[in-house]
């Protein structure tokens, strides 16, 4: 079946080139058999795909269990000598961890929305569709069936966006994911520290978890400071709560600034109404590209996601609108002689009767390379950033102190405590480059023609 007649979509579904074909061996699909037909993968490798793809998650909630150990047990039992401030903090503390807890396994446990069986094929164009070899032929039963759905996205080159794995026509914004294997609706991305994919059922969700975070972080951060320094100046005498306080301020601070980045990104994308996939690569219309096809002004971008009550805004239950299958477009929803003048405000066609076909050509080729530049300086930024913040934290926590040279350390700090440390920053770095990397090198593929 040809494949010109389905769209690459999402930057973690490299799946749209002759180049993508490492990733079809063992991504959803199909392994060759000793007969030369194609077999589905084995069910124990797809259990122990599944099983490994819990790793990031369970990482996470270890950490987050001994942070709360750590802070309660360690610093509010142990460590805190007045009551009132003990009561205080726990009470603060326990506000934030529930809203944190709360939004993230909201994230994690809300079922991606798929379309409806309405963009399915009807089963007598299905098996017209099927049975022609010809794309242009196939191309027009698609586009037939089309007439009748709210579709106005189409590939790059032009085409119905159809998805051949799971034979729908794709809703506006929707992408296939070769993790969840299914098409998801407004998909954002396929988030490992979740195991789960980031779109229109759960994308409030995930920004409200950012955000929790970046608070539960904070006010670790914040309340712990005092007694780290004074076990950093030695007024308080070594017991075996300082390893726990001085590791939970490293750790809390760490978090903090990674996870600020990521929320300061998608708040950027929730102004814009963009999706992630859509900050990459601009959603194509019948008019050609346009970043800002489903822009509607701040107010409305952010009541798109979050709902039009704002009391409801800071709760994690679902208040989004829309069904996810259908958005206004402003595009198709304005008078179509005003597409043209909106298209060259945005810098998308000539204003001054050149040939628009080549000026789209080279806007988009520029486009690409300059994405792929992008994207390669920002791995490797963020790499060294990584890399370096851990390692010197590091060292000046426990390899220098006031009184002493690089080499004079805490004496009270015991060597397997350092060992559990630098273990736990290798074990914390190594999974943040696998992740960024292998959404960096789909993103690659992904911008292929």
């Amino acid at each position: 079946m040809p494949v010109s007649t389905s769209e690459e979509e999402s930057p973690l579904d490299p799946r749209g080139s002759s180049t993508d074909a490492l990733n079809l061996c063992h991504d959803v699909t199909i392994r060759q058999g000793p007969h030369g037909l194609k077999m589905a993968p084995s069910h124990a490798f797809r259990c122990c795909k599944r099983a490994l793809n819990w790793t990031p998650v369970l990482f996470i909630n270890l950490v987050i269990g001994w942070s709360y150990y750590a802070y309660v047990v360690e610093l509010c039992v142990y460590t805190i000598p007045n009551d009132a401030e003990r009561i205080s903090y726990l009470v603060v503390f326990h506000l934030f961890f529930a809203m944190f807890i709360w939004s993230y396994w909201k994230t994690i446990w809300s079922k991606p929305a798929s379309p409806s069986v309405a963009f399915a094929l009807p089963s007598a164009d299905k098996e017209l569709y099927e049975r022609e070899q010809r794309a242009e032929v196939q191309q027009e039963i698609l586009k037939r069936v089309a007439r009748s759905l709210p579709v106005y996205t189409r590939t790059a080159g032009g085409a119905i966006r159809y998805c051949d794995f799971c034979q729908v026509i794709k809703p506006d914004r929707c992408h296939h994911c070769s993790t969840c294997e299914m098409c998801v609706l407004k998909m954002d991305h396929h988030c490992p520290w979740v195991n789960n994919c980031v779109g229109f059922s759960n994308y409030k969700f995930f920004v409200l978890f950012l955000t929790y975070a970046a608070l539960y972080c904070a006010v670790i951060c914040a309340t712990v400071m005092q007694y780290f320094i004074k076990f950093w100046t030695k007024e308080l005498h070594d017991t075996h709560a300082k390893f726990h306080i001085l590791f939970l301020f490293f750790v809390a601070a760490l978090f903090f600034i990674s996870v600020m980045s990521l929320l300061g990104y998608h708040l950027w994308l929730v102004g814009k109404n963009r999706t992630t996939i859509e900050a990459f690569r601009a959603p194509v219309f019948p008019n050609g590209p346009d970043k800002n096809g489903f822009s509607l002004g701040f107010r409305r971008n952010v009541a798109e996601v979050f709902g039009d009550r704002a009391k409801n805004w800071i709760f994690p239950v679902f208040s989004s609108q829309g069904d996810g299958h259908s958005f206004v477009t402003r595009l198709v929803h304005i008078d179509p002689e005003q597409v043209n003048t909106v298209l060259q405000q945005n810098g998308k066609i000539p204003s001054d009767g050149e040939n628009s076909l080549s000026v789209e050509g080279n806007t988009e080729d520029s486009r690409k390379e300059k994405s792929g530049i992008f994207n390669t300086f920002f791995f490797l930024l963020k790499s060294s950033f990584v890399f370096n913040t851990n390692y010197l934290s590091f060292c000046f926590f426990f390899r220098w102190r006031p009184d002493g040279g690089c080499d004079g350390g805490w004496q009270t700090v015991e060597v397997t405590q350092i060992l559990i440390v630098e273990v736990f920053l290798y074990v914390f770095m190594f999974l943040r480059f696998f992740f960024f990397f292998r959404s960096w090198a789909r993103l690659q593929i992904s911008l292929v023609p």
